[in-house]
């Protein structure tokens, strides 16, 4: 049994990464500050299928507070910390700059003195694929450069990866960051396409389409995601010795410090996408064609290589399957808002 300190316990891959970290048998601290990005209930709800296991424990804490974020490190002395919270959402980043400032930048250097106080064995964290904003080379690759991000979640999650290296070469934390690739399943967010597409559907509501449908992305099942994640946790990074010219990679570092790419190398036509959906539902969605909207990419596609080389992850889902079990989930958990609705 390790202590492992899960933030954003209460949010999509949080939940389901402490759910998985309890039924292997170890000890979860789960933070989250439950803010109103999106439905309080749902997150809630995800709550009320962890508390019961007894080796699970949560707090209310919003990771900007100092002062709680210094107890809950002292009180608790994680040995691993799988850092997930954040404030997330591109364009919502366009009308609260705020609160990206708050979340993603002071709260996260809350989390690396915390592991620098505790001498924490290996500080895992969510970047994104947003990262890459303007490039254009495909597939994304960790040895290509990100200096070029197009929304200020992108640039807070860049600053993420800075401040994480800054502390592995001043302190030798372990320190791993993962691009998340557009990740999706039950118990997603409502902000996110998959949900968002499928409410709209259900209620007979015409979907927004971005840029004519000219997208794709690397839609990522929940499962393979929680399966990277555990995967990398007895694998804390070592310094990068054996190339002297180690800059030549960005990913790498003469401190113990990684980052990984973690998508589903099978980047999905977005209307493709929304067929398998209407196939799933049986139901037909109304589509809104919209131009482009400031901060969004046309394209998201992950390099895994070094992943699969390291700790071989290898995405088992496909986007029919990965669709179909959500919208299993969907329509059993649907009656359950309406009910709060009413």
């Amino acid at each position: 049994m390790r202590r492992i300190l899960v933030t954003g316990a209460a949010g999509f891959i949080g939940y389901h990464v402490s759910h998985t970290l309890l039924q292997q048998g170890h000890a979860v601290i789960g933070m989250d500050n439950l803010n109103d990005y999106y439905s309080v209930q749902l997150k809630r709800d995800r709550l009320a299928q962890l508390q019961p296991q007894p080796n699970f424990t949560f707090h209310k804490i919003d990771l900007a507070n100092r002062a709680h974020m210094e107890w809950l490190f002292t009180a608790y002395q994680p040995e691993i910390v799988i850092h997930l919270a954040a404030q997330a959402g591109v364009r919502y980043s366009l009308q609260n700059p705020h609160a990206y400032t708050d979340s993603n930048l002071v709260g996260f250097l809350h989390i690396l003195e915390g592991c620098r106080n505790c001498q924490v064995e290996h500080l895992v964290y969510a970047s994104s694929s947003s990262v890459y904003g303007a490039n254009q080379k495909q597939p994304f690759s960790t040895q290509h450069n990100v200096d070029h991000p197009l929304s200020l979640y992108a640039a807070t999650k860049k600053a993420n990866e800075l401040m994480a290296h800054t502390y592995s070469h001043l302190y030798g934390i372990p320190c791993t960051g993962l691009r998340f690739f557009t990740v999706y399943g039950p118990w997603g967010r409502p902000d996110m396409a998959t949900y968002k597409f499928t409410e709209a559907i259900m209620s007979g509501r015409p979907i927004d389409v971005y840029n004519n449908g000219k997208m794709r992305r690397d839609f990522t099942y929940i499962d393979d995601i929680v399966d990277g994640v555990l995967r990398l946790l007895p694998h804390a990074p070592q310094p990068h010795t054996a190339d002297p010219d180690w800059t030549t990679d960005p990913s790498t570092s003469q401190a113990p410090f990684r980052i990984y790419n973690i998508g589903n190398n099978q980047p999905v036509d977005l209307l493709y996408f929304i067929e398998t959906l209407e196939d799933c539902l049986g139901r037909s969605a109304q589509k809104n064609l919209m131009p482009l909207q400031p901060g969004d990419v046309l394209e998201t596609y992950a390099d895994i290589d070094s992943l699969t080389e390291a700790v071989g992850f290898q995405p088992q889902t496909s986007i029919e399957e990965g669709l179909q079990r959500f919208v299993d989930w969907y329509l059993s958990y649907r009656p359950m808002e309406q009910a709060i609705a009413c």
